[in-house]
């Protein structure tokens, strides 16, 4: 999967050539030689070699003459992106009609090119966006009797209705009048962490094996790296609500303390269960940090500072700066927040790592062959030193995203230390959203607001990023939660809620469904699809193909989805 046949055909008879390849999603990594064609022996003969070439980013190709033991001369470069399971031709011959020297031409030629290896995630989107439309549908036919009428002709109609009376719709969505709206749950919330959790299980199980459902090698942003600062983000909005709630019923702040407290270790312990599953649970060896863990951190210290600056009723309507009261009230949350971040910044790119002496100040690479390898063991910089430094080498993550393409071989951790300070503010911006929602009572209200956050953050994040994967002022990395990373997700984050919003509670368009149940249940299922994501019949073994395991992996996520509508209708919620 993911690969191609390329042969490499030379009819030189007097030199020998290698080929040096890299993918493009190697930043500043040199070229790697990978095959040694030597001279043909007889004139009749060709010699040629085959290798497996990655079919997920563009390849980049030289072709190099050996001119003798030392020294190898660059006669031909060129880039491809090739087909899945595709068979190609390099033919390099001689050339030597303008120079002394041996020269050659380089022809590439696809001898095999097969389809396309995104028709199934094409497929897969068309059947699932039919499937969406179809439900509603039929949905709008059986709300308004239609399929009734369908089933049965007009005088067997009339006969049914003249001595039973005309059946009456008994949807409860239709009778929603004297229902306070003020004290209905909103839906929006629980389908924004519905599609976070269940994204996170379809990508967790593969996503098909695309490498866009696979987190980032090191700088950039995938459909993978979207789901957990979410989940974070729709954290702190679940979190200004239900502070607001506890504050007004009084509840003294020793309890809520104890609450939080309590909350925090339960979520570290669980994700040192996970991270011990799988027979990983030697203690020497065991990964300290991990997602759950991460949450506790970034829960913790927004929980605590919310505890102390919640208000019952945050609304002021004789002032002049009411419509900023979201800011203006709570500007020692803000304060604290952007200390913090302030922290961050400065000792990521104002620290140098002790003991180093290839290592410069600030540097936030991958490491290993990135800049032809002179920071090799600096990987993810100061950031991971700490990792290292304070909870050993043996305790972090030991299978980083960068270890295969940029053949790493320091230890990282993408849930290590300094990277929850930005995961806190994540979860603030999160818990602003929510702010937003209990100091502004009109639909429009919020959701210009929320647009205005995603358009401020968003602009900054560009400018941080002057609009490169690497080559901006902070780059977008999900490795170290970059500042560009938060903000370019809180954006998102801002942008999705709203059209959740919209679309659920203010249009009433959409239900939510099936996204509204697995929120309801997002942590129990998050451990569930860690636990149980390797057995019958959550997941099993397929052919190596995308479409094989496309079918799978959505599957896996289906089955969880399934699993949160049975608990809702049994009325099953479990909480932290």
């Amino acid at each position: 999967m993911d690969t191609a046949w390329l042969t490499l055909t030379s009819t030189m008879t007097e030199h020998s050539i290698t080929m040096w390849t890299q993918s493009d999603v190697c930043w500043k990594c040199p070229l790697q030689q990978v095959l040694h064609v030597h001279v043909r022996v007889k004139p009749d003969t060709y010699n040629n070699v085959t290798v497996l070439v990655n079919t997920s980013f563009i390849t980049e190709i030289a072709i190099k003459i050996v001119d003798n033991a030392t020294y190898q001369r660059e006669v031909c470069r060129l880039n491809k992106k090739f087909r899945e399971y595709g068979n190609y031709s390099l033919y390099v011959n001689p050339n030597n009609t303008d120079t002394d020297q041996m020269m050659a031409d380089c022809t590439l030629v696809a001898v095999n090119e097969t389809w396309d290896s995104n028709t199934p995630i094409i497929a897969a989107v068309g059947i699932l966006i039919g499937m969406a439309i179809l439900w509603v549908i039929i949905k709008y036919l059986y709300r308004n009797h239609y399929l009734y009428k369908v089933m049965f002709c007009l005088k067997t109609e009339y006969l049914i209705n003249s001595d039973l009376g005309t059946p009456t719709n008994m949807n409860p969505g239709d009778n929603t009048k004297n229902i306070d709206k003020t004290k209905q749950r909103l839906k929006s919330l629980d389908t924004f962490r519905g599609i976070s959790i269940v994204t996170m299980i379809f990508v967790n199980y593969g996503g098909g094996g695309y490498w866009f459902f696979k987190h980032s090698r090191w700088n950039g942003l995938t459909v993978a790296d979207l789901v957990f600062p979410w989940f974070v983000f729709i954290m702190g909005t679940a979190m200004a609500i239900s502070f607001r709630s506890l504050v007004r019923k009084a509840t003294p702040k020793k309890q809520l303390l104890l609450k939080i407290i309590k909350r925090t270790i339960i979520l570290f312990v669980l994700g040192l269960f996970i991270n011990s599953s799988g027979g990983h649970n030697d203690v020497s060896t065991l990964r300290i940090p991990g997602v759950l863990q991460r949450f506790a951190a970034a829960y913790l210290v927004t929980a605590l500072l919310e505890l102390l600056f919640a208000q019952a009723e945050p609304y002021y309507e004789d002032v002049w700066w009411r419509c900023v009261q979201d800011l203006v009230v709570y500007w020692p949350e803000w304060f604290i927040n952007l200390a913090l971040v302030a922290v961050y910044l400065v000792v990521t790119f104002g620290i140098q790592i002790p003991d180093s002496t290839n290592c410069p100040m600030g540097y936030t690479g991958p490491g290993g062959i990135s800049e032809n390898g002179n920071y090799a063991n600096c990987t993810g910089g100061i950031a991971g030193y700490i990792d290292r430094w304070l909870l050993g080498t043996a305790h972090v993550y030991q299978h980083g995203t960068a270890q295969k393409t940029y053949q790493t071989t320091v230890a990282y951790d993408p849930e290590g230390i300094l990277g929850t300070i930005t995961t806190i503010f994540i979860c603030f911006l999160g818990l602003h959203a929510g702010k937003i929602i209990i100091t502004y009572k009109s639909h429009r209200g919020r959701i210009i607001r929320w647009l205005i956050w995603a358009v401020f953050l968003g602009s900054i994040a560009l400018l941080l990023t002057k609009c490169s994967q690497n080559d901006g002022w902070i780059p977008i990395n999900k490795n170290l939660w970059s500042l560009s990373f938060v903000l370019a997700n809180g954006s998102l984050a801002f942008i999705l809620l709203s059209v959740c919003y919209l679309t659920i509670d203010v249009w009433h368009i959409w239900s939510g469904a099936p996204f509204f149940y697995p929120g309801m249940n997002s942590i129990f299922l998050y451990l569930g699809h860690e636990v149980l994501g390797g057995y019958f019949p959550v997941q099993i073994k397929v052919p190596p193909t995308h479409a094989a395991r496309l079918a799978m992996n959505l599957w896996g996520a289906a089955f969880w989805v399934i699993v949160s509508v049975y608990m809702h209708y049994k009325n099953v919620f479990i909480t932290i």
